[in-house]
């Protein structure tokens, strides 16, 4: 018989006011995850409505993509009547997600007294109210210092820290649905962006390192601290990534490229162990020495292929293009894609939550809204407004 349960957070409401990325995604992912997500922008949009990269017709993609699966509002939050309305919708709703100041009318204190069992989280920068944003709290971090191989620091495209902001917001709004639904109480979630990255320091070692051993790490390019990760390039030009943690992958690096013997004697000449990843680590120079000349004579592919047969960990360099393209990873193959018509972007593929349920399904990929294009059918249905109360509230919104 087929589990027909519905997606495991189906029932639960959330608003949301934010902008950027972590707010955004950890609302979406809510929303994928089975939530009704209603997100609530000024007219015209928030300061990420038109944020790059856009299609050519001028739509955001950048938007479309973390707002998937939400149904969007947009009213005048500078008027009385406005800031009303959303203050109804999130009564209704009971939870909150907002890195915006939360002061006045959006104020914990002032919302409560609309509902008192609010669940509502705000993400603010550092955790003394400074404001900040990723590339600002990454500066800070120590990672772009020994990220590359030189004295210049690298700050990484990636938004990581507005990425794990998300998923902490996503799962502190869960723990506090869970308290709600025992205790009845609501409660203030705070979340700085500066103690997610501080966190993610502290849980990965690099605080206590430090404290404990008075070092610290310099830049290793594209090695691997404490045990063997390098690239090498090939003989087509392209680079592969090569990572050995275990004594399996050790040896399976040893056959693949045919140097055992080489290989075995680098801990002999250099008295380290080549069982452990600190000697590895320690003797990484003299490895990377040995089988550089085996990549130079290899294309990447085939150096590629050689190595996952013989059980090492590697991995081809690839852009974007070619990832879309070529890679089959990212296509339909992969049940977490599918593909979607995004109105304003086109046909894409689009990511589902990468949580596979066996007994809670969730739903593929939902396209995100257009800007405003649920605000009569949200208010009608949510706060039981007619046609004629919503009317001028929103003059762009669809579904009038």
């Amino acid at each position: 018989m087929t589990d027909t349960r519905p997606a495991p957070l189906t029932g639960l409401k959330v608003v949301e006011i934010s902008a950027f990325v972590a707010a955004p995604l950890g609302a979406m992912t809510l929303a994928q995850l089975g939530a009704d997500v209603i997100r609530i922008d000024p007219i015209g949009g928030n300061i990420d409505a038109n944020r790059w990269p856009i299609s050519d017709d001028g739509t955001s993609i950048y938007w479309a993509s973390l707002n998937k699966g939400k149904r969007s509002v947009t009213l005048d939050l500078k008027s009385e009547e406005g800031q009303k309305i959303a203050t109804d919708l999130i009564a209704e709703a009971g939870t909150l997600i907002t890195n915006l100041p939360a002061r006045g009318w959006l104020s914990y204190e002032n919302l409560k007294r609309h509902r008192a069992d609010l669940v509502m989280l705000r993400l603010g920068g550092w955790h003394d109210g400074s404001p900040a944003v990723d590339y600002t709290v990454n500066a800070a971090s120590g990672f772009p210092v020994i990220t590359g191989d030189d004295e210049r620091p690298v700050n990484n495209a990636v938004p990581a820290w507005d990425i794990a902001a998300g998923l902490y917001i996503s799962n502190g709004i869960m723990a506090a649905e869970l308290d709600r639904r025992t205790s009845g109480k609501g409660q203030e979630i705070t979340l700085a962006l500066s103690d997610v990255m501080l966190a993610t320091v502290g849980n990965l070692g690099y605080i206590a390192e430090v404290q404990a051993t008075g070092k610290t790490r310099g830049a290793l390019g594209n090695g691997l601290y404490g045990a063997y990760g390098q690239s090498f390039e090939c003989s087509d030009g392209r680079q592969v990534m090569v990572v050995v943690i275990s004594n399996k992958h050790w040896r399976g690096l040893g056959k693949a490229t045919g140097l055992s013997e080489k290989l075995e004697m680098i801990g002999q000449l250099l008295d380290v162990d080549l069982a452990t990843e600190g000697g590895r680590f320690e003797a990484r120079e003299a490895i990377d020495a040995v089988v550089r000349q085996w990549f130079a004579a290899h294309t990447a592919e085939d150096a590629t292929r050689l190595l996952a047969e013989g059980g090492v960990l590697v991995g081809g360099f690839q852009t974007f293009e070619e990832l879309v393209n070529s890679d089959p990873r990212c296509s339909t193959e992969n049940p977490m894609l599918t593909e979607i018509d995004q109105p304003g972007v086109g046909r894409v593929l689009a990511p589902r939550v990468p949580l596979q349920f066996g007994g809670t399904p969730v739903n593929a990929a939902q396209t995100a809204p257009h800007l405003g294009g649920n605000t009569a059918e949200v208010l009608r249905s949510v706060l039981g407004l007619i046609a004629e109360e919503t009317s001028g509230l929103n003059p762009n919104d669809t579904a009038q």
